[in-house]
């Protein structure tokens, strides 16, 4: 006798104005499993996720929960069914404590009187439950991302959920956080719930998940199990065609009589970096690899001016740079994508004009007095170089997709064409199309002579693109590697200090 799914789908479709997001989905998810929904930005994926949990009432079609028929009209009513969401934007209230967002908006049985003891008592046995080692009374916004994470999960076991959406929740975390989220997320599965997983990351998906569902334009493709495909093959559905190789043709590595843009000598800050000196030449992309916390990050912010460094030398094109701001990196010539767009390089409630622009403004004002003519001018030129795709440029990012909105990055920083670009994670949490988009651009910046820092926690992008790696591990540089020649054997051994590394 089969198994009852935890949730059905008949035929449901799903529009938003004249735009069919979803279109006749028949979908079982069985309970007590990991089933991951994956497609291009636009796909449908999250649309879908939002009608199970309640956020979207489905416009034909039915829904079944355990058996039953139900249309939710809000969240409220997904949850009293057991089924809850915890959304790539974090609905925290970071001013308050642990415990108070754990059991914010759970209802109560009005018969029982709720005690803090009593919550206290809950909150103890939820952390039991899930592994968790929260303070109580930390304030949720002096919490890691990941730590933040764990709290949404907590707010979901205290209101009894039996199937949870996850909506891209490794995009924010590092590699060893998204390691202890699957964790949690198996444990959970062991203890009957349901998580229905939303990503980008196809070897996360594939690592963790039993099931795999492809949608493409709103349609589903196939589903089936996860032990049955590859990161190619999935591709391939989500594109409608494979995609021969995920990186272009490398560009070859300028010669030694190529002029060196950015040399870097001794540069060192206490608890983070120690020494590291480096050359990158004009047209030519180094990529730094290494573990979470080996100073990668660390080494591009001192170049930026948004961290200060005790000694070293940097010069730019022979020259000595004093740089001790972000704002005298910019005139000087040195861009940096950060690794977090959204708290680090985007206004994400401000239009695609004036975070292309904002940096810049400068440029398109007379006499301190804005022209909004050649602002637009400009901004429209930029946006359509790097191909951001949106129905105006007066649209406010935070309604972009994920990869247009690291494109809108890109074009903020070709605005005043700089020398020396530090690209930091410029992939993340885009889809696969996207990241193609990036990468070409990132190897036409370099064509044009433009010097590239490129770091990345994907070994596997660090080898795709550059034409040297450099692998720093506890602050200092230990490898210098031939990027066509490198293996990510060769990476990983030099960042864990394991063995030898072939030169």
């Amino acid at each position: 006798m089969s198994q009852t799914p935890h949730v059905e789908l008949r035929g449901v479709s799903k529009r938003f104005g004249g735009v069919e997001a979803l279109s006749d989905i028949d979908l079982a998810i069985a309970p007590a499993s990991i089933h991951a929904l994956v497609g291009e930005n636009g796909a449908g994926k999250s649309t879908l996720g939002k009608i199970i949990a309640g956020l979207h009432p489905a416009d034909d079609g039915t829904m079944l929960v355990e058996g039953r028929e139900v249309r939710y009209h809000s969240p409220s009513d997904a949850l009293a069914d057991g089924v809850t969401t915890i959304a790539q934007e974090l609905m925290l209230v970071p001013q308050r404590s642990v415990l108070d967002n754990v059991f914010l908006g759970s209802e109560h049985n009005r018969r029982r009187i709720v005690t803090p003891s009593s919550m206290r008592a809950r909150y103890a046995e939820l952390c039991e439950r899930a592994g968790f080692d929260l303070p109580a009374d930390q304030v949720v916004g002096g919490l890691r991302v990941a730590d933040q994470q764990k709290v949404e999960i907590l707010r979901a076991l205290a209101r009894n959920a039996r199937l949870i959406v996850m909506d891209e929740p490794t995009a924010a975390l590092t590699a060893d956080e998204s390691e202890r989220l699957f964790s949690v997320v198996r444990g959970l599965r062991a203890q009957g719930t349901t998580i229905v997983f939303v990503s980008h990351f196809l070897r996360e998906v594939l690592a963790l998940c039993d099931t795999v569902t492809v949608l493409r334009d709103g349609r589903l493709i196939r589903t089936g199990p996860a032990a049955e495909e590859t990161p190619d093959s999935l591709v391939t559905a989500m594109l409608g065609q494979p995609m021969e190789v995920a990186f272009p043709p490398k560009a070859p590595a300028p010669g030694e009589g190529a002029p060196v843009v950015l040399s870097v000598r001794d540069l060192s800050r206490a608890g983070a970096i120690d020494g590291i000196s480096f050359d990158v030449r004009a047209g030519e992309i180094v990529g730094l690899a290494g573990l979470i916390g080996s100073g990668r990050t660390e080494v591009a912010r001192a170049l930026f001016g948004a961290d200060r460094y005790d000694r070293g030398e940097v010069r730019l094109d022979g020259r000595v740079l004093k740089v001790r701001s972000p704002r005298g990196a910019i005139r000087a010539g040195i861009a940096m994508l950060p690794e977090s767009r959204k708290d680090q390089g985007l206004h994400m409630h401000h239009s695609i004009v004036r975070n292309v622009s904002l940096a810049h403004l400068g440029d398109v004002s007379h006499g301190g007095v804005l022209a909004s003519p050649a602002e637009r001018r400009r901004v429209t030129e930029m946006t359509e170089r790097v191909d951001v795709r949106a129905e105006r440029l007066g649209a406010w990012i935070s309604t972009l997709s994920g990869g247009n909105q690291q494109k809108v990055l890109f074009a903020k920083w070709l605005f005043h064409r700089p020398r020396v670009l530090l690209a930091d994670e410029p992939t993340r949490g885009v889809d696969v199309g996207a990241k193609r988009t990036i990468y070409e651009l990132i190897q036409s910046l370099a064509a044009e002579g433009m010097a590239v820092v490129l770091i990345s926690s994907e070994v596997e992008e660090v080898l795709g693109l550059a034409h040297r790696v450099l692998v720093l591990r506890g602050g200092e540089l230990v490898e210098e590697l031939n990027g066509d020649l490198a293996t990510e054997d060769d990476v990983l051994h030099a960042a864990f200090a394991t063995g030898a590394v072939a030169s």
